[in-house]
């Protein structure tokens, strides 16, 4: 991992760990880049959504007071979002609004991808985290280690993407 000049951006936290010896230097991603990232990540969901369920049910599907208008409003609205956010962190590790705040996923305990065990239970885990007010998502702000309550359930962290990481996927 790098040491990042932007280590002072509010949320932010580093920690220093040792990985074979080598000192590495690790940066926790905080609470308004993560709360950035999120938002970036439903626009890109609405922007697909919206279009498809106005196409299928027409301007009614907006006026519908039931949670779910039919099966291709299930489909679309609760099982495309998750398929597509765990697929996002399984194979790169991060969604479009992680990749665009240079975040990536993590296991927390060998700093390696997560499993697909825990990118389904962390995506679950945000459930919890929400039912309180928000306040295991609220958590991120001033946990040592920048984890919500979805993190710690899946022992995952979200990290700082470092220099030779992205160096190291760029293909020229």
């Amino acid at each position: 991992m790098n040491n990042n000049n932007d280590a002072g951006v509010s949320g932010e936290q580093q920690a220093d760990s040792k990985d074979s010896g080598n000192k590495q230097e690790i940066c926790y991603v905080g609470f308004w880049a993560r709360v950035m990232a999120s938002l970036v990540d439903t626009v890109i969901l609405m922007l697909i959504s919206w279009p498809l369920l106005l196409a299928l049910y027409g301007k009614e599907y907006l006026e519908f007071e039931q949670l779910v208008a039919g099966p291709a409003d299930f489909v679309i609205s609760w099982v495309f979002p998750v398929v597509a956010v765990i697929a996002f962190w399984l194979y790169k590790q991060a969604t479009p609004g992680k990749m665009l705040v240079s975040a990536k996923i993590v296991d927390a305990k060998t700093g390696n991808k997560p499993t697909r065990g825990q990118c389904i239970l962390r995506y679950f885990g945000y459930f919890l985290s929400i039912i309180p007010f928000g306040y295991g998502m609220l958590c991120v702000g001033w946990d040592k280690k920048k984890q919500g309550w979805h993190d710690k359930l899946a022992a995952t962290l979200v990290i700082r993407e470092s220099q030779a990481d992205n160096e190291a996927n760029r293909t020229d």
